[in-house]
């Protein structure tokens, strides 16, 4: 039985709850990580849900996403979750931003993380049926067409405005720094 901790508005601990019970119940708040991961030329890494997901399945998504263990941090998590997925370790994390997923299915209290990796992945068979990068125009040509999950496209529409507020000086594509520090990040990702 997997239990996740039931948060508040402003991401305390309350109590746990049963992952059944939290998709089905937007009114238990639980929390996730998403990790975003570009290559050097500024595409995305997205995942194909497989058919045997309870929420969305067959539905493009975030490169990574998962729930918190119980007393896990976001940081962790996402370390976790990369590894679980996609089988990437060792990889430096930069944090983004928090946000929150309220829907008729569940609400989550979200920490996005980045990172960049060129090399080829391994996913869960399990849990993804495939996995590619995709450039900014092939993501933007089919929002809206059920191609991707809803959270994908709320995400989608945050890193856009993250990356429209904080522009990088440097010109030849996205960087990054390990760790906590802000990113040299996104004119390349554009």
């Amino acid at each position: 039985m997997e239990l996740f901790e039931i948060v508040d508005e402003n991401d305390r601990v309350i109590g746990t709850a049963r992952r059944s019970e939290c998709h089905g119940n937007p009114a238990l708040i639980h929390r996730a990580v998403h990790v975003l991961v570009v290559n050097q030329k500024g595409d995305l890494l997205l995942q194909k849900r497989s058919a045997r997901k309870d929420i969305q399945p067959g539905k493009w998504d975030t490169s990574v996403g998962g729930h918190l263990e119980i007393g896990e941090s976001y940081r962790d998590a996402a370390v976790r979750e990369m590894h679980e997925e996609l089988g990437l370790t060792g990889l430096p994390l930069t944090f983004l931003y928090t946000s929150r997923i309220r829907n008729a299915i569940e609400s989550e209290n979200i920490a996005t993380f980045l990172t960049r990796y060129d090399g080829e992945v391994t996913w869960n068979e399990h849990e993804i049926t495939e996995v590619r990068f995709w450039t900014v125009t092939e993501i933007d040509a089919v929002l809206g067409c059920g191609v991707f999950t809803p959270n994908f496209e709320e995400e989608w529409a945050m890193f856009r405005e993250f990356r429209r507020r904080y522009v990088t000086e440097r010109a030849s594509g996205p960087g990054l720094c390990a760790g906590d520090s802000f990113p040299d990040l996104v004119r390349g990702i554009d």
